[in-house]
Protein backbone atom coordinates (compact mmCIF):
# COMPACT_ATOMS: atom_id res chain seq x y z
CA UNK A 1 0.00 0.00 0.00
CA UNK A 2 1.59 3.22 -1.50
CA UNK A 3 2.01 6.10 1.56
CA UNK A 4 -0.79 8.61 1.35
CA UNK A 5 1.02 12.40 1.18
CA UNK A 6 -0.93 15.38 1.05
CA UNK A 7 0.54 18.36 -0.04
CA UNK A 8 -1.27 21.46 1.91
CA UNK A 9 -1.87 23.89 -0.86
CA UNK A 10 -4.66 25.38 -2.84
CA UNK A 11 -2.30 27.08 -5.35
CA UNK A 12 -3.17 24.59 -8.10
CA UNK A 13 0.02 25.50 -10.20
CA UNK A 14 2.24 24.86 -7.19
CA UNK A 15 0.22 21.33 -6.04
CA UNK A 16 0.92 19.81 -10.05
CA UNK A 17 4.41 21.15 -9.95
CA UNK A 18 5.00 19.37 -6.54
CA UNK A 19 3.48 16.12 -7.67
CA UNK A 20 5.48 16.45 -10.89
CA UNK A 21 8.58 16.31 -8.92
CA UNK A 22 7.54 13.44 -6.62
CA UNK A 23 7.02 11.52 -9.26
CA UNK A 24 9.77 8.67 -8.15
CA UNK A 25 8.92 7.95 -5.17
CA UNK A 26 6.03 5.06 -4.57
CA UNK A 27 3.53 7.61 -3.07
CA UNK A 28 -0.03 8.22 -2.95
CA UNK A 29 0.41 12.18 -3.80
CA UNK A 30 -2.44 14.48 -3.16
CA UNK A 31 -3.54 18.59 -3.30
CA UNK A 32 -6.04 19.86 -1.01
CA UNK A 33 -8.40 20.24 -3.57
CA UNK A 34 -8.15 16.34 -4.43
CA UNK A 35 -9.38 15.03 -0.88
CA UNK A 36 -11.83 17.47 -0.88
CA UNK A 37 -10.18 20.05 1.72
CA UNK A 38 -10.54 24.16 1.40
CA UNK A 39 -9.11 25.60 4.55
CA UNK A 40 -7.18 28.81 4.69
CA UNK A 41 -4.13 28.89 7.45
CA UNK A 42 -3.38 32.32 8.84
CA UNK A 43 0.72 31.82 8.30
CA UNK A 44 1.90 33.75 11.17
CA UNK A 45 5.55 32.57 11.56
CA UNK A 46 8.17 35.24 11.23
CA UNK A 47 10.39 32.76 8.87
CA UNK A 48 9.68 29.98 6.18
CA UNK A 49 10.02 27.00 8.10
CA UNK A 50 7.94 28.51 11.25
CA UNK A 51 5.25 29.10 7.99
CA UNK A 52 5.87 25.38 6.79
CA UNK A 53 5.16 23.60 9.94
CA UNK A 54 2.28 26.32 10.88
CA UNK A 55 0.78 24.94 7.66
CA UNK A 56 1.00 21.50 8.00
CA UNK A 57 0.63 21.25 10.91
CA UNK A 58 -3.28 22.54 10.77
CA UNK A 59 -4.47 19.86 8.46
CA UNK A 60 -3.03 16.76 11.05
CA UNK A 61 -6.41 16.54 12.52
CA UNK A 62 -8.59 16.96 8.76
CA UNK A 63 -6.79 14.16 7.27
CA UNK A 64 -4.53 10.89 7.03
CA UNK A 65 -1.70 10.99 5.70
CA UNK A 66 1.92 12.44 6.12
CA UNK A 67 1.17 16.32 5.53
CA UNK A 68 3.98 18.63 3.09
CA UNK A 69 3.59 21.98 3.37
CA UNK A 70 5.80 24.36 2.04
CA UNK A 71 6.11 28.01 2.04
CA UNK A 72 8.32 30.33 0.02
CA UNK A 73 9.00 33.43 -1.07
CA UNK A 74 11.31 36.32 -3.05
CA UNK A 75 14.09 38.46 -1.60
CA UNK A 76 15.51 41.30 -3.46
CA UNK A 77 18.39 42.99 -2.04
CA UNK A 78 17.67 46.42 -3.19
CA UNK A 79 14.26 46.46 -1.33
CA UNK A 80 15.96 45.43 1.75
CA UNK A 81 14.86 41.33 0.80
CA UNK A 82 11.15 42.13 0.44
CA UNK A 83 8.65 40.87 -0.06
CA UNK A 84 10.73 37.88 1.68
CA UNK A 85 7.96 35.65 3.65
CA UNK A 86 5.12 38.47 2.81
CA UNK A 87 5.47 37.59 -0.36
CA UNK A 88 2.17 36.22 -1.42
CA UNK A 89 0.33 39.49 -0.26
CA UNK A 90 2.83 42.23 -1.02
CA UNK A 91 1.24 44.70 -2.73
CA UNK A 92 -2.29 43.22 -1.94
CA UNK A 93 -2.81 39.96 -1.71
CA UNK A 94 -5.15 39.97 -4.61
CA UNK A 95 -3.49 42.10 -6.59
CA UNK A 96 -2.40 40.00 -9.77
CA UNK A 97 1.15 38.84 -10.41
CA UNK A 98 1.38 40.69 -13.49
CA UNK A 99 0.80 44.26 -12.09
CA UNK A 100 3.30 42.92 -8.60
CA UNK A 101 5.60 42.39 -11.02
CA UNK A 102 5.53 45.73 -13.04
CA UNK A 103 5.46 47.52 -9.53
CA UNK A 104 8.84 45.61 -8.59
CA UNK A 105 10.47 46.74 -11.69
CA UNK A 106 9.24 50.39 -11.26
CA UNK A 107 10.93 50.13 -7.76
CA UNK A 108 14.08 49.14 -9.23
CA UNK A 109 14.08 51.74 -11.76
CA UNK A 110 17.04 52.83 -10.51
CA UNK A 111 18.33 50.55 -8.98
CA UNK A 112 22.45 49.21 -9.38
CA UNK A 113 22.07 46.06 -7.40
CA UNK A 114 18.92 43.47 -8.60
CA UNK A 115 20.61 40.82 -7.04
CA UNK A 116 17.56 38.50 -5.55
CA UNK A 117 16.50 34.69 -4.43
CA UNK A 118 13.95 32.53 -4.26
CA UNK A 119 13.82 31.10 -0.88
CA UNK A 120 11.54 27.55 0.42
CA UNK A 121 10.98 26.10 3.33
CA UNK A 122 9.62 22.34 2.93
CA UNK A 123 8.04 20.76 6.58
CA UNK A 124 6.77 17.57 6.40
CA UNK A 125 4.61 15.88 9.12
CA UNK A 126 4.48 12.48 9.94
CA UNK A 127 1.06 11.29 11.35
CA UNK A 128 2.68 11.06 15.32
CA UNK A 129 3.49 14.41 15.05
CA UNK A 130 7.08 14.82 14.24
CA UNK A 131 8.19 16.73 11.78
CA UNK A 132 11.60 16.96 9.55
CA UNK A 133 11.96 20.59 8.15
CA UNK A 134 14.41 21.94 4.71
CA UNK A 135 15.11 24.98 3.54
CA UNK A 136 16.80 26.26 0.19
CA UNK A 137 17.62 28.73 -2.12
CA UNK A 138 18.11 29.67 -5.80
CA UNK A 139 20.03 32.93 -5.79
CA UNK A 140 19.61 35.29 -8.89
CA UNK A 141 18.63 38.74 -10.32
CA UNK A 142 15.77 40.92 -11.06
CA UNK A 143 14.82 41.36 -14.96
CA UNK A 144 14.73 44.43 -16.52
CA UNK A 145 11.24 43.34 -18.09
CA UNK A 146 8.69 41.10 -17.60
CA UNK A 147 9.26 37.83 -19.82
CA UNK A 148 7.71 34.59 -20.50
CA UNK A 149 4.14 33.00 -19.50
CA UNK A 150 5.69 29.33 -18.02
CA UNK A 151 5.45 29.34 -13.93
CA UNK A 152 3.86 31.38 -11.87
CA UNK A 153 3.82 34.21 -9.37
CA UNK A 154 7.16 36.11 -9.38
CA UNK A 155 9.10 33.78 -11.67
CA UNK A 156 8.07 36.12 -14.79
CA UNK A 157 11.21 38.71 -13.48
CA UNK A 158 13.39 36.25 -12.00
CA UNK A 159 16.57 35.58 -13.57
CA UNK A 160 18.18 32.06 -12.03
CA UNK A 161 22.16 32.15 -11.22
CA UNK A 162 24.18 31.16 -14.84
CA UNK A 163 21.25 31.46 -17.41
CA UNK A 164 20.07 34.69 -18.86
CA UNK A 165 16.13 33.70 -19.19
CA UNK A 166 13.91 34.33 -16.55
CA UNK A 167 11.55 31.04 -15.22
CA UNK A 168 8.94 32.75 -16.92
CA UNK A 169 10.95 31.81 -20.22
CA UNK A 170 13.05 28.95 -18.91
CA UNK A 171 10.79 25.10 -19.67
CA UNK A 172 10.08 23.49 -16.44
CA UNK A 173 12.64 21.18 -17.37
CA UNK A 174 14.80 23.58 -16.14
CA UNK A 175 12.99 24.83 -13.90
CA UNK A 176 12.24 21.62 -12.00
CA UNK A 177 15.72 20.96 -11.23
CA UNK A 178 17.43 24.34 -10.15
CA UNK A 179 14.70 26.82 -8.71
CA UNK A 180 14.19 26.67 -4.41
CA UNK A 181 11.15 24.64 -4.61
CA UNK A 182 12.81 21.87 -6.97
CA UNK A 183 16.17 21.92 -4.21
CA UNK A 184 13.52 21.50 -1.34
CA UNK A 185 11.98 18.48 -2.61
CA UNK A 186 15.13 17.01 -3.78
CA UNK A 187 16.20 16.96 -0.11
CA UNK A 188 12.46 15.43 0.59
CA UNK A 189 12.45 13.28 -1.93
CA UNK A 190 16.31 12.01 -0.57
CA UNK A 191 15.21 12.07 3.22
CA UNK A 192 12.02 10.06 2.11
CA UNK A 193 14.10 7.57 0.55
CA UNK A 194 16.48 7.12 3.65
CA UNK A 195 13.43 6.31 5.44
CA UNK A 196 12.52 3.47 3.00
CA UNK A 197 15.80 2.29 3.41
CA UNK A 198 15.44 2.13 6.92
CA UNK A 199 11.89 0.32 6.82
CA UNK A 200 10.04 3.18 8.46
CA UNK A 201 7.65 3.75 5.73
Amino acid sequence: MKQRLIVATNNRHKAEEIKEMMMDLDFEVLSLADIGIDVDVEENGTTYAENALIKAMALRDLTDGWILADDSGLEIDALNRQPGIYSARYLGEDTPYMIKNSMILDKLMEAEDRSARFVCSIALVFEDGSYWITVNKCEGSISESIAGINGFGYDPIFIPEGYSQTFGVLPSEIKNKISHRAKALQAVVQYCKLLAEESYV
